[in-house]
């Protein structure tokens, strides 16, 4: 387990972009460990789907997954992120608190604060159809592929 007990709040500080990709768009994230960098690369696909800055926080839905590698493990987290906003409550978070990342065991426990999306209060983004593992790429923050010291996350995803 990791044993930074201290819970990462990616909740109003914007840490992602989007850029261009062949007829899908690359999600692009960081943080200063990579709980930061995977909770702002999921606040960045649901800020694909609506303006975060409209949802409020009056509910919040817990995240479990689990998967082989950390690939599959992002995966799986973004997907699940995914799945609550497509199925009822059709849950859309402000904000998300990764609790527990375990590296070793491939885990993830988070919670997200938001509400029930409705398209008479939240503008309609982009529809994401899909994660994918298309060009996914996680640089841990002391890596030489992250010369400025924070940990990176790239994902496409399928629009």
């Amino acid at each position: 387990m990791d044993g930074d007990s201290s819970e990462v709040d990616a909740s109003h500080v914007v840490k992602y972009e989007y850029l261009d990709h062949t007829a899908d768009v690359q999600l692009h994230s960081w943080g200063c460990d990579l709980k930061e960098a995977f909770a702002q690369c999921a606040m960045a696909m649901y800020g694909y789907m609506t303006e975060i800055e409209t949802v409020e926080e009056v509910m919040q839905q817990v995240i479990e997954v689990s998967g082989e590698d950390m690939l599959s493990l992002l995966y799986q987290f973004l997907d699940e992120c995914l799945f609550l906003f497509s199925c009822e409550p059709f849950f859309i978070a402000k904000r998300i608190v990764i609790q527990d990342m375990d590296m070793e065991n491939f885990k993830i426990r988070a919670v997200g604060f938001g509400e029930e999306f409705d398209l008479g209060k939240h503008p309609q983004g982009t529809e994401v159809k899909a994660v994918t593992y298309s060009n996914m790429q996680i640089h841990e923050h002391d890596s030489e592929a992250s010369p400025d010291g924070l940990a990176h996350v790239f994902v496409v995803i399928d629009i």
